[in-house]
């Protein structure tokens, strides 16, 4: 009922108010600001990765790549849930030895619902063969939303960039020209979302596969 001493428009200025308080108030992780929750994140995924390390020959640390995912959505205008959800887009899948390993319930806790759900399209399910893994990779691609083709676009351009300039060590010519290939198949499913992403694998991948055949 409304206060006879308030204006109707002041109520419904005062109801609003509460509503969006209620809102932020079920919602742990919209307490953040965005500059806030990015940097929790970041956190979050660094101490996750803390003993990770890419499988280039130089073996930097895993973060690395998570930081260079996120800032590639950041610079191509991804909306601030799928900035996030790169940065821990590899936090369940690569945790799920580790004594402590990460949950979709845990990011649900920490991130929210929105953020966790981008994360799980982006990940794989270990339980499977590789070459199974990868085969869906290709097959679902186009069914992911356009948040999780982004951070997946995102992920595939870091790891061309990496396999053309410090792949690791056990891999063969063949193998890194196959990967570049299956990668392309993947990105077949994942244009539409942001053009701006779309042309920037292209440059990756021309590049990575120019960089290839003049190893050959």
């Amino acid at each position: 009922m409304v206060d006879p001493a308030i204006s109707v428009s002041a109520q419904d200025a005062l109801d609003a108010r509460l509503a969006r308080f209620r809102q932020r108030s079920s919602a742990p992780a919209m307490r953040d600001s965005t500059d806030a929750m990015m940097l929790r994140a970041a956190v979050f995924a660094a101490r996750v990765h803390a003993t990770h390390r890419r499988k280039g020959a130089s073996g930097e640390p895993y973060v690395n790549h998570v930081l260079e995912v996120a800032q590639i959505l950041a610079e191509h205008g991804a909306p601030p849930e799928a900035v996030v959800a790169g940065l821990l887009h590899d936090t369940v899948e690569d945790s799920s030895d580790d004594p402590d390993p990460i949950t979709h319930e845990r990011l649900v806790d920490e991130f929210g619902e929105q953020v966790a759900c981008i994360v799980a399209e982006a990940t794989d399910d270990k339980s499977l063969p590789k070459e199974t893994r990868k085969a869906l990779q290709v097959k679902e691609a186009s069914a992911k939303s356009q948040a999780a083709k982004m951070v997946k676009l995102a992920d595939k351009i870091s790891n061309l960039r990496a396999i053309a300039m410090s792949p690791p060590a056990s891999w063969d010519h063949a193998r890194r020209v196959e990967y570049v290939g299956w990668a392309g198949r993947v990105a077949i499913g994942l244009r539409g979302a942001n053009p701006g992403l779309d042309a920037l694998f292209d440059a990756t991948y021309r590049a990575a596969m120019v960089r290839l055949a003049a190893e050959a």
